[in-house]
């Protein structure tokens, strides 16, 4: 995979200057994040259509984020082979299949099949990622990177914010029926209304998969400028795959995305159960959608106001700031009840914010020609977004989801460590010898 220095790349022109790059790059952050954030009001579907418990419920981002670590090296291979533009368009182009396998998994009323459709629609998130994140943070000088990805990550988190009130408006439109109701009900009314509620994801998925391939159209037609650093000199291929875990800031980064995505996820993917519970917001999946959304939207607020405070205040003081703040909310929803959970939780999405994008560039901070293969096992690290919902799955069918919740303050107070202390460079670039 090559890389990017601003020096090294083509004289700019009126279709592929840098700032223009940027704006176009950014709708595929857009897109994924609405995609992935769309698997919250996916997931508590599933559960109700399927009658699963917790952990069953959770296997909705085990598989997609699974995905992350099956598909990440893959992924980086293809974008290696194919460039950063065609690697961009190949993933919008697998996003769509995945998008459009919905359509035959509903019409079969399969949830093993809308894992399938989960996983391919991952696998192309995937190369999304390898290929857009690192395209960005390296698409002009190396100590405005981390503000330069929190600014694009800013729109992933549009996409997210809006993701929740699609979802509740077409997918959650319909009240599920009570117990009794359902009680009542005769096999084939059982079985028709369990089809017709699966069926209720086909046309949402139907339009995503044809504006997913729009945009891979979009994409190949447009000129992206070129990226290629000449420290680089494709000299990546003599490094070993794990090499750069040799670089204690990337090891420990490694970890840091794993329980930030993980806890993230975690608290995303139970907020409609969770404000549901007649202790906490007593109030209905459609209704509790709207807070989803604020949670995220509250994400983007946050990495907006993150990139102009990273360009002022060190990275890893800011992060460490923001993720004792949100260890101090997930206490408050921890011990209380009513709105003052509700809006402690939310407000977690606001601190949120700046963690991915300046883990990501803290990780694969001064690499060299290592800096491709930290950022696919960066990336591989998104798969605590499918291990750690998992884990509180289990632990809310046996304590309860609301005790549940110290499972992301746990990855809260490590992802502070790594602000504070893990994040330092301490190893020369010049000490890690290529494998011959």
């Amino acid at each position: 995979m090559t890389h990017a220095s601003p020096s090294s790349t083509s004289a700019p022109t009126a279709h592929s200057t840098p700032k223009l790059a940027m704006a176009v790059v950014t709708t595929i952050f857009f897109m994924w994040g609405f995609l992935t954030c769309l698997n919250d009001i996916l997931m508590p579907h599933l559960k109700s259509v399927f009658t699963l418990n917790y952990t069953q419920a959770a296997l909705v981002q085990f598989t997609f984020f699974g995905a992350y670590f099956l598909m990440a090296l893959p992924a980086g291979r293809l974008v290696a082979r194919l460039g950063y533009k065609n690697g961009i368009v190949a993933g919008l182009a697998v996003a769509g299949v995945g998008a459009l396998l919905f359509w035959p998994a509903a019409a079969m009323y399969s949830y093993p099949l809308f894992l399938c459709a989960l996983f391919v629609l991952a696998t192309g998130i995937t190369a999304l990622q390898v290929a857009a994140n690192p395209y960005v943070a390296l698409l002009g000088p190396e100590k405005t990177s981390s503000s330069r990805l929190n600014l694009s990550q800013a729109f992933n988190s549009l996409g997210t914010a809006i993701a929740p009130l699609f979802g509740g408006l077409l997918i959650l439109a319909a009240e599920p029926r009570t117990p009794e109701q359902l009680a009542a009900m005769s096999q084939a009314q059982m079985l028709a209304y369990r089809a017709a509620e699966a069926q209720s994801v086909q046309m949402p998925y139907l339009g995503l998969g044809i504006a997913l391939f729009a945009l891979a159209i979009f994409i190949f037609l447009f000129r992206l400028p070129a990226i290629t650093e000449a420290s680089e000199k494709n000299e990546t291929r003599h490094y070993g795959l794990f090499e750069p875990l040799r670089h204690r800031h990337v090891l420990l980064g490694v970890l840091g995305l794993f329980f930030y995505v993980g806890a993230e996820v975690s608290i995303g993917s139970y907020l409609v159960n969770y404000l549901s519970m007649p202790d906490i917001g007593a109030m209905s999946e459609q209704a509790a959608t709207r807070y989803v959304s604020a949670y995220w939207t509250g994400a983007m607020v946050g990495r907006f106001i993150g990139s102009a405070l990273l360009l002022r205040i060190d990275a890893g003081k800011l992060l460490a700031t923001f993720a004792g703040i949100a260890t101090l909310l997930l206490l408050v929803t921890l011990t209380t009840s009513g709105m003052t959970a509700v809006y402690a939780v939310v407000a977690i999405g606001l601190f949120n914010s700046i963690m991915f994008p300046t883990i990501f560039t803290l990780g694969m901070a001064k690499l060299g020609p290592l800096t491709s293969k930290a950022s696919s096992l960066l990336i591989m690290a998104i798969v605590g977004g499918a291990v750690l919902p998992l884990l509180m799955g289990f632990l809310a069918d046996r304590i309860g989801l609301q005790h549940a919740f110290v499972l992301p303050l746990v990855c809260y107070l490590y992802i502070a460590y790594y602000g504070l202390s893990g994040s330092r460079v301490r190893e020369p670039v010049v000490a890690s010898t290529p494998v011959k």
